[in-house]
């Protein structure tokens, strides 16, 4: 292992996201931050990761137990974790007119999909467009309830909604406005825009640009067109699965408007958002099972959303689809996926996979492992979607995140931890630091089924 590479563009997320993390918790524990109460360290470092992971599970009422400088804090680690540390660290190099070597601009580039882009000239339209959404939606938001939204709260979720955090200032989260057209439609643009991914945002500029001034446009990108495709799938297919669950199959008392609204909400939001407008734990198991894969997939990389990613999900389907129909080659549109890209979403989904499998079992000991299982029936599947939704920074919850102990905390902790920077990005440092061997294994098949 090479001690350089220790402090390497690749490393300085992870460090940048813990110094940030415990500024942040050291910062909520201050009175000037609380409504009087008292704050433990591992309720401020759950909030603070929380925040900057962009996940939105809470121990602690936001809008209660905090004041609204504990509230600006909590949107500042926001704002920072959402459109990451290492895209305002090299924003503010440029400003300063410092030299942004080769290394921090290819190790940025990959992780906005693009390697050749103009990283200055990028990321300050990154931040000009992210200025313009967040202040649009706080706008829409308190234009369709003044009340209900007053300028704090409207900008405060707008800026969560578009960082995909999923904090709120109210206790029910969006619950109130179950019903409310604009409100929804607002909130959910917001979360969909935060996360289809920044370059695709770009796209899509340049495309109604090109629509407004000449009448036609470029088409978009291959990558572009796949992910929105997947995540208007995702997005419609799981709010058809939730309002045929709840509404047909369960046969609430809702207005239908208001039931096609709710399930759509919540299938968008489960794309590591973390509002809800219904109550998580009185949904139906198929709902639930439903909302456990999407909140496993989550958004689209470059992007403030979490999860295996959209991509990773495509490549996936069609990998299986090669097989069953004995193709050579996994297609996606009018392109075959490379093996490398097919290893890449292999590797994640095995890692993601893993950690759910030990998070959960963590917990299940640590939170009712001394309990007989007909007293803790339904526990399994409150700690999974607890678990999935940390790991996908998602932030929706059956209820049992303020009743976690200690260990469950700092599992579900490091969970936002790993789930924000991506298993990627750590097998990525920890296959950087290693030697790699010169020398090649027999190769044997083996009985697989």
């Amino acid at each position: 292992m090479r001690v350089r590479t220790l402090f390497s563009p690749f490393t300085y997320p992870i460090y940048f996201f813990m110094l940030t993390i415990l500024a942040g918790a050291v910062a909520l524990m201050l009175p000037v931050s609380l409504n009087g109460g008292g704050l433990s360290f591992v309720d401020a470092l759950f909030t603070a990761t929380s925040a900057t992971c962009v996940t939105g599970l809470v121990v602690v009422d936001t809008g209660a137990h905090f004041s609204r400088t504990g509230q600006a804090v909590i949107l500042g680690m926001i704002q920072l974790g959402g459109l990451g540390i290492m895209t305002y660290a090299s924003l503010v190099f440029y400003l300063w007119r410092r030299r942004i070597s080769l290394t921090d601009r290819l190790a940025v580039g990959g992780l906005m999909h693009d390697a050749s882009f103009h990283l200055g000239r990028f990321i300050v339209h990154l931040a000009a467009w992210t200025v313009l959404i967040e202040s649009a939606g706080a706008l829409c938001l308190w234009l369709f309830d003044p009340h209900g939204f007053h300028p704090w709260s409207a900008l405060f979720h707008s800026v969560s909604a578009f960082c995909n955090a999923g904090f709120g200032l109210y206790p029910d989260s969006l619950v109130q406005w179950r019903g409310d057209v604009g409100v929804n439609l607002t909130v959910m643009a917001l979360i969909t825009l935060g996360g289809i991914g920044f370059s695709v945002i770009v796209e899509l500029e340049q495309w109604l640009r090109g629509r407004l001034r000449r009448g036609r446009a470029r088409p978009l990108s291959w990558y572009a067109g796949v992910v929105l495709k997947v995540s208007a799938f995702l997005s419609l297919g799981g709010a058809a699965a939730v309002y045929l669950a709840e509404i047909v199959g369960l046969g609430r008392d809702m207005p239908w408007r208001d039931g096609v609204l709710a399930a759509l909400f919540q299938s968008v939001t489960c794309r590591t958002a973390g509002f809800n407008t219904v109550d998580i734990g009185q949904l139906t198991t198929i709902s639930l099972l439903v909302m456990i894969f999407l909140m496993f997939v989550g958004g689209s990389p470059g992007s403030c959303a979490g999860g295996i990613k959209t991509t990773t999900a495509r490549a996936l389907w069609a990998f299986a689809v090669s097989k069953v129909l004995g193709r050579r080659q996994p297609v996606v549109g009018r392109y075959a996926l490379d093996a490398e890209t097919l290893g890449r979403a292999v590797t994640l989904t095995l890692i993601a996979l893993v950690l759910v499998a030990v998070g959960t079992l963590w917990l299940v000991v640590s939170e009712g492992g001394d309990v007989p299982h007909a007293e803790a029936r339904g526990l399994f599947l409150e700690v999974l979607f607890e678990v999935v939704s940390a790991l996908g920074t998602v932030g929706l919850s059956m209820g049992i995140t303020p009743k976690l102990s200690d260990s469950g905390k700092i599992v579900i902790t490091l969970l936002m931890f790993v789930g924000r920077l991506g298993p990627i990005a750590f097998l990525t440092v920890i296959s950087r630091m290693q030697e790699q061997p010169r020398y090649s294994w027999p190769e044997e098949s083996m009985l697989i089924g």
